[in-house]
C-alpha cells in the first residue's frame, strides 16, 4: 500500500509551489496591494474554518462588501486561478501515483486496474472458452454531449495541460540542474499566461464550436489512449495465460451528441449535423495520415535483406497502376512496403474526394493486415509489430467516422409531424386525440405497407419539414460515411410505445426501414427511448413489452441484430423525484425491463444519462459501472461524458488511460463474477428490495412536499441561487429552458443543478434521502442493521451511500446561509432553509450510523482532504458573489457590465472549486 502521508505530502509540494507562483504573479499585476488584500481574505476564511468568530466574520463581510474595481476583480481571479492550479496538481499526483504502483518490484497491483482485473479472472478459475465468452462479451461505448457544465474556456485547458506536462517533467529524478532551472522558468510563463488570460466567453459557443471543442479531445488523447487500453489487457492476459492467443475485440468505443442532440436546441439543424460528420471524418483521415507517414518510415526492409509476400507485391504493383501517379509512387522497388504504404497514403488523401480513395475503412483495414501478415513472416516468434498493430486497431475503431454521432430529439416533435402527415393523406384526421390503442394501430398498419406515406409535392409546415429532413440526412449520412456514421436514434420524454414507432414510420418514408414485396425488411437505425421521468421509469417495462410483442417491431429489431438500447435519465428523474428515489426507480426499471426482453431473447444495452454532478448520477466512471444490476452488464454499458466531465478526464493522456482502465477493469471483473462457479454472485435480497421501496416512498413524498407542495419554493429557489446570472454564462449553444418557459417543468436539470452547486447547499445531490433512510433505520436496530448489511455487501446501495457523503461533504450550509440573505421574504427564506438545514443534519447523521463512519467520507481520505484543502478558497468567491448579486439586484434592473463579468467570474471560480458542478 502507497503511504498516503508520503504520497500527499509530493503533491503539498507542487500546490504550494503553484500558489507561491501565483502570489509574485500578483505583485507583478497588481502590487503588494493586490497579494496583501488576497492574503487577508485567504488567511481570515481559513481560520474562520478552523475557529468561527463572529468577529472575524463581520471583519471578513466587510472587508468584501468595501472592495472595488479593478481590484475587486483581481481579487476574484485570483482564487479562481488557484482552484485552476490545484486541479493541475491533483490531476498530477494521480498520474504520480499511478506510476508509484507500476514501479513497485514487490509484486504489488495497482487496485482498480487491468492487471487486478484479468487477477481476478485468474483467480476465478474459469475455462479458456468462457473467458473469451467474458472478452467478446465486454462493451463499453462513452458518449461526449455538449450539455454546457464546462465554464473552463479551452485556451486556459491549454495552459493547464502545458503546466501539467511540466509537473511531470520536474519528477523526473534524472533531470540536470540546467534542465531544472529551464522547466521552472516555463512554469512562471504558464503561471503568468493563466493569469493573463480572459477565462470568460464573451458569446455563446455555436455548435460547430462545441464539436470542435469534442474533437479536440479525439485529436489529444484518445485516438492513441484507446488502443492503448486494448493493448494492456493483450499484455496483461499474455502475462497471466503465457501461451494461449485470446482474441481482445474492440471492447471501448467514444460517440458523441454533439452536432446530432435537436432536443431543445434550435441551432441543430440537418446541415449542422452534416457538417458534423465531415468535421469528424476530417480528423480520422487526418490522423491516419499521420500514422501511414510515420510507418513508411519504419518499414525499410528491403527485397534484398527479407522474403517479402508474393500476393502482397502483387497487389503493389496493381495498385500503383490503378491508384497513382509517377510522382506519387515510392521511388526504390525493393523497398515494397513503403510502396504499399504510399498507395494507402494517396488513398486515404482521396477518401470523400475521387473515385480512387477508399470507399470504406474495410479497405483500408484489408491493406494494413496484408502488410501484417507479411511483416510477421520474417520477424522473430512472439515478437509484435506493435506500431502497426496499434494503427490496425484505431483503424477498426474509429473507421473513417471516428466517432458514432447519435441523434435526439423530443418525442412530440415526432408526434406533431406524424398528426400532420396523416391528415394530409386522409388516414387519421387529429392523431394526436386518438387513444393509445388506436395510434398503434394506425402506425402499425403504415409499416405493414410497402408504399411511402408522405405526398413529396404536398406543402407541409416547415416544421415537419425539417423533421424529414433530418431522417433524409441520416439516409444520405449512411450512403456517404457508412452506417456507423449514425446508429442510434433517442427519442426524448418517451412515454409510450407510439413514441418509437413515430420514428420507425419517418425512417420508412425516408428509406431508413424498408418493407419489400416479398415481406423482407431492411431496417438501418436503432430507436431508443429515454426514460426520464420517475413516472416514464415505473412505465418503462409495459412500453417495452408492448413494443416485443408487435410483429412490425419484432422485424425490425431482428434486422437490428435482436438488439435494443434503452437510455436512462438520471438528471430529470432526479429533478422530478429526488435522487435517491431515482436512483432506485432506474435500478429497477433495468432489472424489470431486463427481464422481459431476456422472456423474448433479445439483447439489451442500457444507456446511462448521467452528468458530471452528484445530483445528475455523477460519480466515477467505474463505480457507476458496479453499481448497475450485475446482470444487465453482459450486452455492454453505455454512458454520457459531458461537461468538465471532458476535461477533467480525458485532458491528460496518462489520466484518461487511468479512467478507462478503470472503467475496462470494473465490467471485466464484474462479468467475471456473473459467469464464475466458485464465486457466489450476491443477488437482490427480497429484504433490501422491500426495504429501498420503503425508504423510497417516503423520500419522494419528503422531496414533493418542498420542491412541489411548498408554493413558496420556487421563490427561494430562484432568488437564493444565482440562476438568473447562469444565463448569462457562456457556455453552451442550448437553451436554459426548453420552450423558453419560465416554468419548472421546462428548466433543464443542467442549470438546477448547477445554481444549487454555486449556492453551496447542493440540494439535488442529497435532498430527502435522509427521511428516508432515517425512518427506515429507526424503526429497529435490526433495521439499521439491514442497512449496514446492504452497505457493505451490495454495490448499488454502497455507491448510493458514498455519493451523499460527497454530495453532503460538498454541501455547505454555513456558506449557504449567505445566499439565504438575498431572500426578499425573510421569513420564506428562514423558513425553507431551516427545513434544508434539517434534513442536511439528519442526513448526515443516518450516513455515518449506515457507514459506521466517525466522518463523512472516512473511506476515501484523499478526496476528504482534498475537499478540506480548498473549502476555505472557495468560501471568498461564495462571499463575493453574494455581495456582487445583491449589488445587482438592488440595481433594480440597471444593467452593469462589469458587476455581471464578475459575477461570472465568480460562478467560474466556485465550478472550478467544486469541480464536479453540473
Amino acid at each position: 500500500m502507497i503511504e498516503t502521508q508520503d504520497a500527499n505530502a509530493q503533491l503539498r509540494t507542487d500546490v504550494k509551489k503553484l500558489g507561491t507562483i501565483l502570489g509574485e504573479v500578483l505583485v507583478e499585476h497588481g502590487g503588494e496591494d493586490l497579494f496583501n488584500k488576497v492574503e487577508e481574505i485567504r488567511e481570515t476564511t481559513k481560520g474562520l474554518r478552523v475557529d468561527f468568530k463572529t468577529e472575524s466574520y463581520e471583519k471578513l463581510k466587510e472587508m468584501i462588501s468595501g472592495l472595488e474595481s479593478p481590484q475587486r476583480q483581481d481579487v476574484i481571479r485570483a482564487f479562481s486561478t488557484y482552484f485552476h492550479l490545484v486541479n493541475i496538481a491533483e490531476q498530477n499526483h494521480r498520474i504520480r501515483r499511478s506510476r508509484q504502483y507500476r514501479l513497485k518490484e514487490d509484486g504489488q497491483v495497482q487496485p482498480i486496474s487491468i492487471e487486478s482485473a484479468v487477477q481476478s479472472v485468474k483467480n476465478d478459475q474459469h475455462s479458456d472458452e468462457v473467458i473469451q465468452t467474458i472478452l467478446d462479451d465486454l462493451s463499453i461505448e462513452l458518449i461526449m454531449t455538449a450539455h454546457p457544465t464546462e465554464a473552463t474556456k479551452r485556451t486556459v485547458l491549454e495552459i493547464q495541460k502545458r503546466i501539467s506536462q511540466i509537473l511531470q517533467a520536474l519528477d523526473n529524478p534524472l533531470i540536470t540542474k540546467k534542465e531544472r532551472k529551464n522547466y521552472e522558468e516555463s512554469l512562471a510563463n504558464e503561471v503568468t499566461a493563466l493569469w493573463q488570460t480572459d477565462e470568460l466567453r464573451y458569446r455563446k459557443p455555436t455548435v460547430i464550436d462545441e464539436v470542435k471543442n469534442g474533437l479536440y479531445y479525439f485529436d489529444q488523447t484518445l485516438f492513441d489512449v484507446l488502443p492503448a487500453v486494448h493493448q494492456e489487457l493483450e499484455e496483461q492476459l499474455d502475462d497471466y495465460y503465457p501461451g494461449h492467443q485470446w482474441k481482445v475485440p474492440n471492447f471501448l468505443h467514444f460517440g458523441s451528441w454533439i452536432g446530432g442532440d435537436r432536443d431543445g436546441n434550435p441551432f441543430v439543424t440537418p446541415d449542422v449535423t452534416w457538417e458534423t460528420l465531415k468535421l469528424q471524418r476530417e480528423l480520422a483521415l487526418k490522423k491516419y495520415e499521420e500514422s501511414i507517414v510515420d510507418l513508411m518510415r519504419r518499414f525499410s526492409q528491403s527485397t534484398e535483406r527479407v522474403t517479402i509476400d508474393k500476393g502482397l507485391i502483387a497487389s503493389v504493383e496493381e495498385d500503383e497502376k490503378a491508384y497513382l501517379k509517377k510522382s506519387d509512387m515510392w521511388p526504390i522497388k525493393s523497398e515494397v512496403y513503403r510502396r504499399k504504404f504510399a498507395v494507402i497514403l494517396k488513398r486515404i488523401r482521396q477518401v470523400g474526394k475521387s473515385k480512387t480513395g477508399y470507399n470504406d475503412s474495410e479497405e483500408m483495414l484489408n491493406d494494413l493486415q496484408m502488410i501484417k501478415s507479411s511483416a510477421e513472416q520474417h520477424q522473430k516468434e512472439g515478437q509484435k509489430l506493435k506500431k502497426l498493430a496499434k494503427m490496425t486497431r484505431q483503424v477498426e475503431l474509429f473507421g473513417f467516422h471516428l466517432a458514432t454521432l447519435d441523434v435526439r430529439n423530443h418525442s412530440g416533435e415526432h408526434e406533431t409531424a406524424i398528426a400532420e402527415i396523416l391528415k394530409v393523406v386522409n388516414i387519421s384526421e387529429d392523431y394526436s386525440q386518438l387513444s393509445e390503442k388506436k395510434k398503434l394501430d394506425v402506425l402499425q398498419k403504415v409499416l405493414r405497407d410497402p408504399r411511402p406515406l408522405m405526398l413529396l409535392n404536398e406543402d407541409y409546415s416547415k416544421e415537419t419539414q425539417e423533421i424529414f429532413d433530418v431522417f433524409r440526412m441520416i439516409k444520405n449520412a449512411h450512403d456517404e460515411f457508412g452506417t456507423r456514421s449514425i446508429e442510434v436514434y433517442l427519442v426524448s420524454m418517451t412515454q409510450s410505445s407510439s413514441d418509437l414507432l413515430e420514428v420507425l414510420v419517418l425512417a420508412k418514408e425516408a428509406g431508413i426501414y424498408r418493407l419489400h414485396a416479398d415481406g423482407t425488411v431492411e431496417s438501418g437505425l436503432h430507436v431508443a427511448p429515454l426514460l426520464e421521468t420517475v413516472d416514464d421509469l415505473i412505465a418503462g417495462p409495459k412500453i417495452m413489452k408492448t413494443l416485443f410483442d408487435m410483429e412490425v417491431y419484432r422485424h425490425h429489431i431482428k434486422e437490428r441484430g435482436d438488439h435494443q438500447e434503452i437510455m436512462l435519465g438520471y438528471s430529470d428523474g432526479s429533478k422530478d423525484g429526488g435522487t435517491l428515489t431515482a436512483n432506485w426507480k432506474l435500478f429497477k426499471a433495468q432489472q424489470e425491463i431486463h427481464d422481459t426482453a431476456r422472456d423474448y431473447n433479445i439483447g439489451l444495452k442500457f444507456f446511462h444519462g448521467r452528468g458530471g454532478s452528484l445530483g445528475r448520477g455523477g460519480g466515477p466512471l467505474n463505480r457507476s459501472i458496479v453499481s448497475q444490476p450485475a446482470e444487465t452488464l453482459g450486452d455492454g454499458v453505455k454512458i454520457t461524458e459531458q461537461g468538465e466531465v471532458l476535461s477533467s478526464r480525458y485532458l491528460l493522456e496518462d489520466i484518461a488511460f487511468r479512467n478507462l482502465e478503470q472503467a475496462a477493469s470494473a465490467l471485466l471483473e464484474s462479468s467475471s463474477k456473473v459467469h464464475s462457479e466458485s464465486v457466489k454472485v450476491t443477488g437482490l435480497k427480497n429484504k433490501w428490495e422491500e426495504a429501498m421501496e420503503e425508504i423510497s416512498e417516503k423520500s419522494l413524498k419528503k422531496y414533493q412536499s418542498l420542491v412541489f407542495g411548498d408554493e413558496d419554493f420556487l421563490t427561494y429557489f430562484k432568488q437564493t441561487t444565482p440562476l438568473n446570472e447562469l444565463r448569462e454564462l457562456n457556455i453552451g449553444s442550448r437553451p436554459m429552458s426548453r420552450k423558453n418557459s419560465e416554468a419548472f417543468e421546462d428548466l433543464r436539470a443542467i442549470p438546477w443543478v448547477f445554481a444549487w452547486t454555486q449556492c453551496r447547499q447542493n440540494l439535488p445531490a442529497w435532498y430527502a434521502a435522509g427521511s428516508g433512510l432515517a425512518a427506515y433505520a429507526s424503526k429497529s436496530e435490526e433495521h439499521l442493521e439491514t442497512l449496514r448489511e446492504m452497505y457493505e455487501v451490495w454495490p448499488f446501495f454502497e455507491s448510493t451511500i458514498n455519493n451523499l457523503q460527497m454530495a453532503l461533504m460538498k454541501a455547505d450550509l454555513q456558506t449557504a446561509k449567505e445566499y439565504v440573505d438575498l431572500v426578499e421574504d425573510k421569513k420564506i427564506g428562514e423558513r425553507i432553509f431551516a427545513d434544508i438545514t434539517e434534513e442536511y443534519d439528519r442526513t448526515k447523521d443516518v450516513l455515518l450510523k449506515i457507514s459506521k463512519s466517525e466522518e463523512l467520507l472516512d473511506h476515501t481520505p484523499n478526496i476528504r482532504e482534498s475537499v478540506h484543502r480548498r473549502n476555505p478558497y472557495v468560501d471568498p468567491l461564495n462571499y463575493l458573489q453574494v455581495d456582487l448579486i445583491q449589488k445587482m439586484r438592488e440595481a433594480e434592473g440597471k444593467k452593469s457590465d462589469e458587476l455581471l463579468t464578475e459575477v461570472l467570474l465568480t460562478i467560474s471560480g466556485v465550478a472550478a472549486g467544486l469541480v464536479n458542478t453540473g
